[in-house]
């Protein structure tokens, strides 16, 4: 059986054997804990590697983050797209948050097994987080004008990366309407342009500036 840090080694070439080990067992955890605790369909567990995994990681394309950025996980379910992206930037500080107490449950499980001190989890409500961020990432909660209210004043001011500091979307589908109701600029980032699997095709990153 192919290991996941495989299948993400053309896409991601520069893992370390530490980061490759915790990728490979992201299968295994999600499979037992999903057992127990159900937050991935049976269909999506049968392509947890693109649906899940590579998924999450598509926000890696649209940005690198920098050591000690802040990055905040809204509606987390299972952990995506944040446990993922912990993974991939240790240096990093992530916290998931999510309304629904199993599954945050199953994000602290998943965490402390790889040993990703670098993520904290909460049973909480977006709105309710007293704390600035860097970045806010989210995969299709909500629609993006109900979102915004949210964490709109959660955003670090002072950016460290080429793109500002606001949210980074993964939503798939024709977004025009929804994202031109918001009244902000945006961007939308393929990532048919990164990943070839058919999954992608109408999927993309939205980034948006919010400070």
């Amino acid at each position: 059986m192919i290991g996941l840090s495989t299948l993400l080694s053309s896409s991601f070439p520069d893992l370390t054997e530490h980061q490759k080990d915790q990728f490979d067992q992201l299968p295994v955890l999600y499979k037992h804990w999903n057992s127990q605790i159900n937050v991935i369909s049976r269909k999506d567990m049968d392509q947890f590697a693109f649906r899940h995994v590579l998924h999450s990681l598509g926000i890696a394309k649209v940005i690198q983050f920098k050591p000690k950025t802040s990055i905040l996980d809204v509606g987390t379910g299972g952990g995506f797209p944040g446990i993922p992206l912990a993974i991939l930037f240790p240096e990093s500080r992530f916290l998931l948050v999510d309304s629904i107490g199993k599954k945050i449950k199953v994000v602290q499980e998943v965490a402390q097994e790889l040993g990703l001190d670098n993520v904290h989890a909460m049973h909480e409500r977006a709105e309710n987080i007293d704390e600035s961020f860097d970045f806010v990432v989210s995969r299709a909660v909500t629609r993006m004008n109900k979102f915004i209210p949210w964490v709109k004043n959660k955003i670090n001011k002072e950016s460290k990366h080429d793109i500002s500091n606001g949210i980074l979307y993964l939503k798939g589908g024709d977004l025009e309407e929804e994202l031109n109701e918001t009244r902000r600029p945006y961007r939308l980032h393929a990532l048919s342009n990164f990943f070839e699997d058919d999954f992608f095709l109408s999927k993309f990153v939205v980034e948006m500036e919010l400070v």
